[in-house]
């Protein structure tokens, strides 16, 4: 009976002290926020897979975060060591080595930990919520065809009354001789032309002739005028053939990889030749296409040397173009709108070559302002404006630096 009692305590024990290593480590999700974009982001995202697989699935499937905690700061020593996770990761993504962070503290790891699980959360929670892409379109094709048929069937009334007063002209006619008079004219070679002259007296049928032209011609200049400048479907020949739906779609790259400064600036910015050679150096180097990149950086795959002297900018050709009237800021609508690339640009992982998928006009920016919801958690812009509305109410004295007043881009565009 003690055998079993003290049996009985050991594995009570063993089983609080199993669940105490198996817990997630509490961390604090802003800080980890901050690491990991500093540190994780050029290999890896947390919803799908980049260079490293996605950081979602795995950190929340994978409990042991003292495992976690070594692979992090240093796989290379479990890889040493023969760990079985550790071989096995390492064998699923052909042996390439992950960088090292013997920097990160067990504080620091934790930290990450918390902001990707509580991110993961976040996004599947989301997931049911898709942008709504606004869509415009000029007057309905419906509305254009309906007028024309109350057009012809009105233009076929007329005719069959015109029809109706004539027979019933010629039942009146009392007068034999008349009527015979009448039949010796309709004998008579007939004019072609009598009928549309016939027409021509009829006021009544010229100004409804005239009527529904002018609102045909009206129709089609409005449609016309409507569309002007607008260039939805652009599709310019570039100079080099970069297939979007291979990188961005079969090959999972995020848009920023190559666009740097959607969330940081305006522009989202040209990618640099040199961003190309990160992969490209070693990557599909007997395309043709690739060449090209070679001969704009004056580079040479055979002794992967470079020669400044036979440089060149790359020529391409600008698809999105808004008016200069227009200030569009692609930080604000990435980073503090928290919207998809796909939102303006379509599904740009299905495009061989991009062409401008949405009109861009003031209408179409205009619905979509109306339909989206703003997204105030986590977000410091609302932060920040709530913190200001605060002091408003409690009557302290608030200056325009606090509400922005001081950022470069409320002057200079």
């Amino acid at each position: 009976m003690i055998f079993k009692q003290f049996s009985r305590s050991v594995l009570l024990i063993a089983g609080f002290a199993f669940l105490g290593s198996a817990a997630y480590a509490q961390g604090d999700a802003t800080k980890g926020e901050a690491l990991f974009k500093s540190k994780c982001t050029t290999c890896h995202k947390i919803e799908s897979q980049l260079i490293g697989p996605p950081l979602g699935t795995t950190i929340t499937e994978e409990t042991d975060d003292k495992w976690l905690t070594k692979w992090i700061q240093n796989n290379q020593a479990l890889i040493t060591a023969k760990d079985p996770k550790a071989l096995a990761i390492y064998n699923k993504f052909n042996q390439q080595a992950m960088t090292v962070f013997a920097d990160l503290s067990d504080g620091d790891v934790a930290n990450i930990l918390t902001y990707v699980r509580t991110e993961w959360k976040t996004e599947q929670a989301n997931a049911a919520k898709k942008p709504v892409t606004a869509t415009e379109s000029g007057p309905s094709d419906l509305v254009i065809f309906a007028l024309i048929g109350v057009i012809v069937l009105a233009f076929v009334i007329i005719l069959v009354l015109d029809k109706v007063i004539r027979t019933l002209e010629r039942l009146l006619l009392k007068n034999k001789e008349l009527f015979v008079e009448e039949l010796a004219v309709e004998k008579a070679p007939v004019d072609r032309l009598a009928t549309l002259k016939k027409l021509a007296k009829n006021k009544k049928l010229v100004f409804f002739a005239l009527l529904c032209g002018t609102l045909a011609l009206g129709s089609w200049t409005w449609v016309t005028m409507w569309n002007t400048n607008i260039h939805q479907g652009y599709q310019p020949v570039q100079p080099i053939k970069f297939p979007h739906d291979l990188h961005a779609g079969a090959m999972k790259i995020d848009c920023q990889y190559c666009h740097t400064g959607a969330y940081k600036s305006k522009n989202a910015s040209i990618p640099s030749l040199n961003v190309c050679m990160n992969c490209h150096k070693t990557v599909k180097t007997e395309s043709p296409e690739i060449h090209k990149i070679y001969d704009a950086l004056g580079y040479d795959p055979a002794t992967s040397k470079y020669d400044s002297t036979k440089a060149r900018p790359i020529q391409w050709i600008r698809i999105h173009n808004l008016p200069d009237l227009v200030y569009f800021n692609h930080s604000q609508h990435v980073v503090a709108g928290k919207q998809k690339c796909q939102t303006c640009h379509g599904p740009v992982e299905t495009m061989k070559e991009v062409y401008q998928y949405s009109p861009l006009t003031m209408k179409w920016c205009i619905q979509c302002h109306k339909r989206t919801e703003v997204d105030a958690h986590g977000n410091a812009y609302y932060t920040q404006m709530e913190a200001v509305h605060n002091l408003i109410k409690e009557g302290k004295p608030v200056t325009v630096a606090l509400m922005g007043g001081i950022e470069c881009g409320k002057w200079h565009y």
